[in-house]
């Protein structure tokens, strides 16, 4: 099967050094990746480069076989995606910040926005203005907006903050559901491991820039451990590593 994404050696640093290093990973249809990392780890840069916002400094990006950098439209036109902040315009309802955005995609119909809306749990809402949303609510319209054009992948930062437990059920099933039954893949970041530890098909996890594991959550982690030891395990590991060269790097 091909991957929806290809990410290959992409490395990205900035004037203070941090940043992404030597990063690879695929992404495949249906897939839900939880790539999972500190505040600080790279988990937002890395995102950014995958969706066009940074240009990497060495390595290469594959969306749908086509590099963002250089096609970008043609490479994100099968990809929703919503990084950093869920933005709204306040002064409109629910439904009118989706049919601002619905004007960037031919095809979506009125049936299309009031679908998206039910589908995150915001129809009973969508004629109230963005600025009475809380915080998880401004998230699950957000969430709206990046499905509104049937994309193939969607690719969230952090997309749980704010949202209550019910909130956080909502969106899992949700993730679930259109992954099973639309194929849809979803590369999802996080700083807590609870939120995506039922669904996640595949991890990943990310220290200082580095992306010590990636691969199927099943094949990765040894019967009877959870996925928090398991990233636990491996970030101590990662911690001992960087002890070592630092120590090595004084010797020499």
């Amino acid at each position: 099967m091909d991957a929806l994404l290809s990410v290959n050696h992409v490395t990205k640093r900035f004037r203070n050094q941090r940043g992404i290093h030597d990063i690879s990973f695929n992404v495949h249809a249906g897939e839900i990746v939880g790539l999972f990392g500190q505040n600080g780890a790279g988990k937002t840069t890395l995102l950014k480069t995958i969706t066009g916002l940074c240009r990497p400094d060495a390595g290469t990006v594959g969306l749908f076989g086509l590099d963002p950098e250089t096609r970008f439209e043609q490479a994100m036109a099968q990809v929703g995606c919503v990084i950093e902040t869920a933005d709204a315009y306040e002064y409109m309802t629910g439904y009118q910040n989706l049919r601002q955005v619905a004007r960037f995609y031919p095809g979506v119909t009125a049936a299309r926005l009031d679908e998206v809306l039910e589908l995150v749990g915001l129809a009973p809402f969508k004629h109230e203005r963005a600025k009475q949303y809380s915080l998880g609510m401004k998230q699950r319209l957000a969430l709206a907006a990046a499905l509104l054009h049937h994309p193939r992948m969607v690719i969230l930062d952090e997309p749980t903050n704010g949202l209550d437990i019910g909130g956080m059920a909502e969106f899992r099933n949700t993730m679930e559901r259109l992954s099973r039954q639309e194929g849809i893949a979803f590369l999802v970041s996080s700083h807590m491991i609870s939120h995506l530890e039922p669904i996640a098909t595949h991890i990943g996890i990310l220290h200082h820039g580095e992306l010590l594991r990636f691969g199927g959550r099943f094949q990765l982690i040894p019967p009877g451990m959870t996925l928090e030891e398991y990233y636990l395990n491996t970030i101590g590991a990662g911690k001992e590593a960087e002890s070592r060269e630092q120590f090595a790097g004084e010797l020499a």
